[in-house]
């Protein structure tokens, strides 16, 4: 089975099982047996529940998470509101545009930790009701404080690791999330509720067509985060990984599309196959908005539609990934001003060259 080649070696161990009913112990004999709630847990420690669900969901959709600690998580002392003005993690304005857009490789902050290293870069929806997405980049160049924690009420965090190596301490175990892997850590957590997980995109079996003609891109969807609306998604986690394309008489790379999804890209490593032109890199990102033209840059379009068909593997030491979300999607000031990432020539440089070879028929 393929696997990523990581230059990390593994240092943890991990349970194993995709949406499954999970148990361990740090110390034999922790957890009561028969119940979740004793009088008198073992140890002496206190059972916490952490509800993923309402209580009433239906028993298939339930998710729930039973901590036994030594004190429990409402021992805490008194709140203090987090102001650094320059942060915008805090409630932002945001700026709507038809245009594509483009970034730069963020840049690494060497002296912020994981916290003020956060920075959002677009979004829709509203948090207090839980609905909607935000997009943000992290470039933190040190640890949190030892004792510093985490959790977001907003919703599920999805990390998409790029450069360097996270070391993620939770109250349900640690996770070492490396370049081509992903972490998902649940809501309200700060390492808790439900469980944090990561995957080795390298993992993930791509299909494709063996005959002509392309099949939907959802068969590149490795998450989905499910809006109301049954089949459409607040935000589907889709990757571009090394793969065959066989298909005879066709137009292999992506098509040139208008989408009602919006479709926010970025690229771990290596070169995507649909903009070979060399402005998409690792580190970068794009944003298409609903219903704004992309597709195939101008040289890869003129290399593809003269290309040789015979079977050829693209995507080799690369892996390029989307966020794709029927919502319309913003853009803070810090997106498109203040990080100076945007490229002003990105439609320029990817479709003006296109050349027209329409010939009416004599």
């Amino acid at each position: 089975m393929p696997v990523t080649k990581f230059s990390t070696p593994e240092k943890y161990e991990y349970l194993n099982g995709f949406d499954s009913f999970h148990e361990s112990e740090s110390i034999k004999g922790a957890l009561p047996i028969g119940a979740n709630s004793p009088q008198k847990p073992p140890y002496g420690l206190y059972a916490e529940k952490l509800s993923g669900t309402a209580f009433t969901a239906p028993r298939h959709e339930n998710r729930q998470t039973w901590l036994y600690r030594i004190l429990p998580s409402a021992s805490h002392s008194t709140y203090k509101r987090f102001s650094d003005p320059s942060s915008p993690i805090l409630k932002a304005k945001l700026n709507y545009e038809p245009q594509q857009l483009r970034w730069d490789p963020f840049d690494i902050d060497e002296k912020v930790d994981w916290v003020r290293g956060l920075k959002l870069v677009s979004g829709a929806g509203d948090p207090t009701v839980k609905s909607g997405l935000g997009i943000y980049v992290f470039a933190a160049g040190r640890d949190m404080d030892a004792k510093t924690a985490l959790y977001s009420s907003d919703g599920e965090m999805l990390i998409v690791a790029q450069h360097g190596v996270l070391d993620i301490q939770t109250e349900l175990g640690r996770l070492l999330v490396r370049p081509n892997e992903i972490a998902i850590i649940p809501r309200g957590w700060r390492g808790m509720e439900i469980y944090p997980y990561k995957y080795d995109l390298g993992r993930f079996s791509v299909i494709g067509s063996t005959s002509f003609d392309h099949p939907d891109p959802s068969i590149f969807t490795v998450l989905t985060g499910p809006s109301d609306h049954p089949g459409t998604a607040i935000a589907d986690f889709v990757i571009f990984p090394p793969r065959w394309l066989v298909q005879e008489d066709t137009f292999r790379p992506p098509w040139y599309h208008r989408n009602t999804m919006s479709e926010f890209m970025g690229l771990i490593c290596g070169q995507y196959d649909a903009k070979t032109g060399g402005g998409f890199q690792p580190a970068g990102a794009s944003l298409h908005n609903i219903m704004t033209a992309h597709g195939p840059d101008a040289d890869s379009y003129e290399r593809a539609s003269n290309a040789e068909l015979k079977p050829v593997k693209v995507g080799e030491g690369s892996m390029a990934f989307m966020f794709e979300s029927s919502l319309m999607l913003g853009i803070t000031d810090w997106g498109l001003e203040t990080c100076k990432k945007v490229q002003a020539d990105y439609n320029k440089h990817s479709w003006e060259e296109l050349k027209v070879h329409f010939k009416r028929p004599s």
